[in-house]
């Protein structure tokens, strides 16, 4: 096989799009930096030629994204910020999406093999060892969105303290069987958030009831959905004695719990509150209290960092975690809005 940029791009210390910019005669490249990538291709006896320049110019200027669970709000959001800033520079993106976390193996590989981009968007994926070593491998710049690995930039919410901040706000309110929906026994954010509940429960004093915690077997978009929302509300509305207030870990289930107490004859709030997580559009409409994430911005951050890592290779890695906001809505006895100040930095 004959010199390619990516040769090139190895002997020169810089990136791949970095190489690209230099043979398309971009002004975003220093004249040192020109220079030196020009001295490396003369040494390698690079031959580039149209159809070559082209294909480079492809597989440069894409970044990838590996997003789960598309039809999820969450993701579509996270999506939107993605799109957003990356329109605002030279690259276009290519999503790899799945219906299921089960998939998510398969997807990796096909994105590192399919073809090398400039770098690769990977949200909500826990990183195995095999992971990270198929990452380090490929030598692509990665971010981590919704996820954290202490060898990849990541942008990602503080799952524990908002299940916490839920929970708290509950017992405030003067609930005291506070029951839980969790998602898929797997998802990790929603065991985040189950371990914020407790806390705040045992601060309280109050007990940990099992018989209070519903988790989803509904592998499906690991169970963050309208009807296994309402399969859990059922089953809690079933244990004697029932909840008087329940922390839902996603607002899509918080509306199939809303729609299945109702369907009980209970009253939200007076018999039964309800709390969600994430605040998705519709949450406002149907009154849903619930943990604010900032889906969009997580998004665009997280290209930035790639845009930054593309540039800069040995930039130090950097972790931004967001902490989510309590918005009190109708489902609870509360009517303020209670936040609680976002912090991001380079931890």
């Amino acid at each position: 096989m004959g010199v390619t940029i990516y040769d090139i791009a190895e002997r020169a210390g810089v990136s791949i799009a970095t190489v690209s910019r230099v043979f398309n005669n971009s002004t975003r490249v220093s004249d040192a930096t020109r220079a030196r990538v020009l001295m490396v291709a003369r040494e390698l006896e690079y031959q580039p030629h149209a159809s070559a320049q082209s294909l480079a110019r492809r597989r440069t200027s894409l970044v990838s994204a590996i997003i789960p669970m598309m039809a999820n709000y969450f993701f579509v959001e996270v999506l939107r910020g993605l799109q957003d800033r990356l329109a605002e520079s030279e690259f276009d993106l290519l999503v790899y999406s799945t219906p299921t976390m089960a998939e998510m193996d398969g997807q990796i590989e096909r994105a590192l093999h399919r073809g090398r981009a400039a770098g690769l968007l990977l949200a909500s994926t826990p990183l195995t060892k095999n992971h990270v070593e198929a990452l380090k491998r490929s030598g692509q710049p990665v971010v981590l969105v919704d996820s954290f690995h202490a060898e990849f930039d990541s942008v990602s919410i503080d799952n524990e303290q908002g299940g916490y901040l839920a929970t708290r706000y509950l017992v405030d309110q003067g609930y005291r069987r506070i029951g839980m929906i969790a998602a898929h026994p797997t998802s990790v954010p929603s065991i985040q958030r189950r371990v914020g509940y407790e806390k705040a429960l045992l601060e309280a004093g109050m007990e940990v009831c099992e018989d209070r915690i519903v988790v989803s077997s509904d592998r499906a978009f690991d169970g963050y959905t309208e009807q296994a929302g309402g399969i859990g509300m059922q089953a809690l509305l079933r244990r004697k004695p029932r909840p008087d207030a329940v922390f839902v870990v996603s607002d899509m289930q918080a509306l199939g719990a809303l729609q299945a107490a109702g369907e009980a004859g209970l009253r939200v709030p007076e018999d039964i509150a309800v709390i969600g997580f994430d605040d998705i559009v519709v949450s406002k409409y149907v009154g849903l209290s619930t943990l604010r994430q900032p889906m969009y911005e997580m998004g665009k951050l997280a290209v930035e960092k790639l845009l930054l890592r593309i540039q800069h290779p040995d930039h130090p890695t950097s972790h931004t975690v967001f902490a989510p906001r309590l918005i009190s809505r109708q489902t609870t006895r509360g009517s303020s809005s209670i936040s609680s100040a976002p912090f991001g930095d380079g931890r």
